[in-house]
């Protein structure tokens, strides 16, 4: 079932610069921003897990030990 929505100009000219080609239409511009946003998601997920898990196994540096051995 298709319907209809409203969007203001300025949106309207933010998904007319997204085509990717000229015949590409408005659902499928939004669905690839839709799949963008949710694989950054579970990226940033897998990312916040790891960066937890160095922290647990005292893998990581203080910015002045870093800075520290820069200088050298």
């Amino acid at each position: 079932m298709a319907t209809t929505i409203q969007i203001s100009k300025t949106l309207h000219r933010e998904l007319v610069n997204r085509r990717l080609y000229d015949n590409e239409t408005y659902e499928d511009i939004i669905w690839d921003m839709i799949e963008d946003s949710a694989e950054l998601s579970e990226q940033i997920k897998r990312d916040i897990k790891e960066a937890e898990e160095d922290i647990k196994k005292g893998r990581v540096r203080s910015f002045k030990e870093i800075k520290k051995e820069l200088q050298l």
